[in-house]
């Protein structure tokens, strides 16, 4: 499921879209890097404090390295855990993204060495930047965060049948992060078709093995 993605903007690009400033100082080290988002990485994260909506930055993972491996996706929201997070609007939130990927179901010979997947990157057409709906927890000073996925859709299942992630319309940013828990299992629905594409395969500079 989607563990690689991008956000090809700038911080005043998520300010013009989804209103406010920052809620937390932006980070200044050189590790951060918001524009190739990796399992445990840090990203861009949309959520409201105190009535007002703003950006912050979070780690991509909401089990806080509890387990063995990142959980960045969540598609269960009736399950006691996170259930918890998704019924309550202040863990809710909204993660902006320009593209993700999904591995090719069939690996490729590319030079020497063993076959590898191909990573292909959706976009959506008609929202340059768009948002995954999501939810996040917090940990001592540090935040963390999962994004909910759905069913499928036309484009994206003959890649990866199982799921993808809940893209929103903007009309529903609102809706997902201050609505009622009835509301968040009615957005995780797939987004349209129609309205992204796909481009590769691309193959990963990193080496197979």
């Amino acid at each position: 499921m989607c563990n690689r993605a991008r956000f090809a903007g700038e911080p005043e690009t998520l300010f013009t879209k989804f209103g406010g400033d920052w809620l937390t100082p932006k980070p200044m080290d050189n590790r951060f890097n918001p524009k190739e988002l990796f399992p445990r990485s840090r990203a861009y994260v949309v959520r409201e404090e105190s009535g007002s909506r703003g950006v912050d930055t979070m780690i991509w993972d909401v089990t806080a390295g509890e387990a063995p491996w990142p959980m960045t996706n969540v598609r269960n929201l009736k399950l006691a855990q996170w259930k918890a997070l998704a019924e309550r609007p202040e863990n809710r939130c909204l993660i902006p993204l320009t593209e993700f990927a999904e591995w090719t179901p069939d690996k490729h010979q590319v030079g020497e060495g063993k076959p590898i997947k191909g990573e292909m990157w959706f976009s959506v057409t008609d929202q340059p930047v768009f948002a995954i709906a999501g939810f996040w927890r917090a940990i001592g000073e540090a935040r963390y965060f999962a994004m909910v996925t759905c069913d499928p859709n036309e484009l994206v299942a003959p890649i990866h049948p199982k799921a993808m992630i809940t893209i929103l319309a903007p009309d529903d940013h609102g809706r997902w992060l201050s609505g009622s828990y009835d509301d968040v299992l009615a957005l995780q629905q797939p987004y349209p078709a129609g309205r992204m594409k796909v481009r590769g395969p691309v193959f990963p500079t990193r080496k197979a093995t």
